[in-house]
């Protein structure tokens, strides 16, 4: 496949290379069959490999997940959809309790290679419980890698390393970018999926961001640097683990740093990496790391949506507040103001 690539059209590839690469593969979840999932990434794939090895299961992610285990202990590699991002949360036991911890309590005699693909994110226009950001729960998981892609050169080297890992992958898609296009040649394999990638080069500080929002922080690096100011991207892809080699090294290099995610901020992911970023690079820092993030209010109608999602012109508020905490810092004191 070469030409114009959509990151639905490249996943839809990476499984279909997958299927056909190894016999052990094996795909399902709600709609994903004949129908080909509700955003047709399986689009497909069951008319192709039969019925055995791509097909529909019942309404009940808790089940989807528990049969995967099940699979995967002898010997299968399941990849299963939970259809929308907050229809994983019946799963949740399944995975925590399970997924997460089986290599661990069997002391590595049981892997559990298996991928749980979830379509994440706002964007679309659609109501609550398809629009959430669950990152933080995964990610927070010991056992779990949680990886997200934000290109479909990223999304189809990503997949197929995931399918291939032996240890359980919650393989995020952001469903806003299903259909960003790129020009590609696939197959294609990326940077490894543990490591961050520097999407832009700048100097003047550093804005993190993953999946959904990689392609909204390049608009505001544009954007910013219309007004003088040089912003270096980096694109996180592997949630955990986190790559703090590279995030660290280009901190320490711009000295400011802003984190952008779709979820809310109270205990989102951005808090871990505003943390880890200030344990490590504190000494380089000219002002503190900053968040910008989705409201802390459960996911809003359609119509108020584009309110809650960061956008350019609130991502371009931060850069202008890290240059007033940087004068702010480096002003005299207060008693040393005025009379």
């Amino acid at each position: 496949m070469a030409g114009t690539v959509t990151l639905g059209q490249a996943l839809n590839r990476a499984l279909r290379d997958a299927l056909a690469a190894d016999d052990s593969v094996v795909v399902y979840g709600e709609d994903v069959g004949p129908l080909g999932g509700v955003f047709r990434v399986t689009d497909g794939l069951t008319a192709e490999f039969g019925e055995d090895r791509c097909f529909d299961s019942p309404l009940a992610e808790a089940g989807i997940v528990g049969t995967a285990v099940g699979m995967a202990m002898y010997g299968l590699r399941p990849v299963v959809e939970m259809q929308f991002d907050a229809f994983s949360y019946p799963a949740f036991e399944q995975v925590v309790s399970h997924v997460a911890k089986m290599r661990n309590r069997t002391r590595g005699r049981l892997e559990l290679p298996m991928v749980i693909r979830i379509p994440y994110g706002g964007g679309i226009g659609a109501v609550e419980h398809h629009a959430d950001s669950s990152e933080a729960y995964w990610a927070h998981t010991p056992g779990l890698r949680v990886v997200t892609p934000a290109t479909p050169s990223d999304g189809y080297s990503m997949l197929r390393e995931a399918v291939d890992s032996p240890d359980p992958v919650v393989f995020l898609e952001p469903k806003r970018r299903y259909w960003t296009k790129e020009e590609a040649v696939l197959p294609v394999r990326t940077a490894p999926m543990d490591r961050a990638v520097v999407r832009r080069s700048g100097d003047d500080v550093t804005l993190l961001a993953y999946g959904p929002m990689v392609e909204t922080a390049l608009e505001a690096a544009a954007a910013a640097a219309e007004e003088g100011t040089s912003v270096e991207v980096v694109d996180l892809r592997s949630l955990s683990p986190f790559d703090d080699a590279t995030a660290a090294a280009s901190v320490r290099r711009t000295g400011r740093a802003v984190v952008v995610h779709e979820a809310s901020g109270f205990a989102g992911y951005g808090a871990e990496v505003a943390a880890r970023l200030t344990e490590q690079c504190f000494h380089y820092l000219e002002a503190p790391v900053l968040r910008v993030c989705g409201l802390d209010v459960p996911y809003p109608p359609p119509g108020l949506e584009e309110h809650h999602l960061p956008s350019v012109d609130r991502i371009l508020d931060a850069f202008d507040r890290l240059q007033w905490e940087r004068t702010w810092t480096s002003a005299p004191a207060p008693a040393e103001v005025g009379a």
